[in-house]
């Protein structure tokens, strides 16, 4: 008897869940930016800064 019991509240739970998972939820709202105003391309990503450039290694030479 007990078998039963469990093996019928399993079978709930996985039910249950599978119900749950089918439930619709609400979606975020997309903002979408005017034509021209989306800040893509806007900034020097990965590009140093105007006169901030890392100063280049020392030239050794011998001879």
């Amino acid at each position: 008897m007990l078998k039963f019991v469990i093996a019928g509240a399993a079978s709930f739970a996985l039910v249950g869940a599978a119900v749950a998972a089918d439930l619709p939820r609400p979606q975020p709202v997309v903002q979408t930016a005017p034509i021209g105003k989306y800040p893509v391309g806007k900034t020097p990503v990965g590009k140093y800064p105007i006169g901030k450039a890392p100063a280049p290694a020392p030239l050794v030479t011998k001879g």
